[in-house]
């Protein structure tokens, strides 16, 4: 199949996947359901957009590990990985030992000079990734890169800048929602007006810090942005996919290092107060406090209320009862629904993301979207009060 009708194709029959609900009532749903059980069902999951080869993407710098996920998902939706630059040897022959389908490239400028790539996916340092971003940019390539996206609105002004002259695609990988089943079934509940007019999102973002693990650049401010930068980017995000915001102004930030002052540029918390352009407020905390004995990396956990009900996700445990995570709570006009959708919703976001770079369309996000998450994140962590 050419090219062209394989899209064609294709396309059309995402489209077609898009009429049928993603949130779907059971027939029984004019009866409330009893207290425990739901009425709502996971759409069907995504499948593969492009066949081998339609679709040609590269990584670059690997120094978070992020990339394995960002790379893995690109493969799920179809996507072909040809190359990998990656100057430090271990971190490069250990990805291509996992992704053996990849080719060492001796530069940067040898993935750039490939016609056939379409995408490069990267986890730079977070510093670089603004100037890394603007570089792929300007070769013809679309970036796809890990969060956070920039440490500084600086970086931010030159990427908008560059993609306006280029047209080329500066995407984010903002992996708490975009690869968590829960987060995504969430936010067809909400399109779907389950839960009414959203009034507040509330997010928990703690992560386990691995001290002995993470390398210098972790610990160095202007390297890492500061904590609402990075992981509060995530948080970000979400408000403004959940409360439908398309910019918000920043009412309270603090961060404060507490429990590391061999690393005193570190920040191991964070929080921030937002209110949306259409109301909805948003708050964050955001820390490196997980506890040793939790058996995952972190408890995210999402509040959404709405004038119609209200969800809570549980997004990587529920904690004391089961260890597996991807736990959808919704309480409606209806009843109480517990929904535990691990495997059932996928990860559509990178299907329809490589449809959008090959046909220059914006379903998975739109740009103004990922740059305005990256804007709050910053704009919040210039104004935060400093605790310790």
């Amino acid at each position: 199949m050419n090219r062209r009708r394989f899209i064609t194709h294709t396309a059309g029959a995402v489209a077609a996947g898009a009429m049928l609900p993603p949130v779907a009532v059971a027939a029984t749903a004019s009866t409330p359901p009893p207290t425990g059980s739901t009425a709502y069902v996971p759409g069907p999951k995504p499948v593969p957009v492009v066949q081998p080869g339609e679709f040609v993407f590269a990584a670059a710098n690997l120094d978070h590990n992020h990339i394995t996920g960002q790379c893995s998902a690109l493969l799920a939706a179809g996507a072909t990985l040809k190359w990998v630059y990656e100057p430090d040897a271990k971190k490069r022959d250990a990805f291509l030992a996992r992704f053996k389908q990849a080719k060492a490239a001796r530069s940067l400028d040898e993935i750039l000079s490939d016609s056939a790539v379409r995408l490069v996916t990267a986890a730079a340092v977070t510093s670089e990734r603004g100037p890394l971003g603007c570089r792929v940019m300007e070769a013809g390539k679309d970036y796809f890169t890990d969060k956070a996206p920039f440490t500084t609105l600086e970086q931010l002004s030159q990427a908008r800048a560059v993609v306006a002259r280029t047209g080329r695609k500066y995407m984010v990988y903002y992996s708490e929602r975009l690869t968590s089943e829960s987060g995504m079934f969430a936010t067809e509940l909400v399109r779907e007006g389950v839960i009414g007019r959203v009034v507040q999102v509330a997010g928990l973002g703690p992560h386990r810090l691995n001290k002995p693990t993470r390398p210098a650049w972790f610990f160095e401010r202007a390297k890492f942005g500061g904590i609402l930068c990075d992981i509060g980017s995530h948080q970000c995000e979400q408000f403004l996919t959940y409360a439908g915001a398309r910019d918000a102004t920043v009412v309270h930030a603090a961060v404060g290092n507490f429990a590391n002052p061999d690393h005193p540029e570190f920040e191991d918390f964070g929080e921030a107060s937002f209110v949306g352009d259409n109301g909805a407020t948003n708050q964050i905390r955001v820390d490196w406090f997980t506890p040793g004995g939790l058996s995952t990396w972190g408890d995210g956990r999402t509040f959404i209320l709405g004038t119609k009900g209200y969800i809570e996700l549980r997004k990587y445990v529920d904690v004391a009862r089961e260890k597996g995570g991807d736990h959808v709570y919704l309480v409606d006009e209806k009843g109480e629904h517990h929904l535990s959708v691990a495997g059932k919703v996928g990860h559509r976001f990178f299907g329809e993301f490589i449809l959008d770079c090959l046909n220059r369309t914006e379903k998975a996000m739109t740009q103004a979207h990922a740059f305005k998450a990256a804007e709050l994140c910053l704009r919040a962590q210039a104004a935060a009060r400093r605790l310790t």
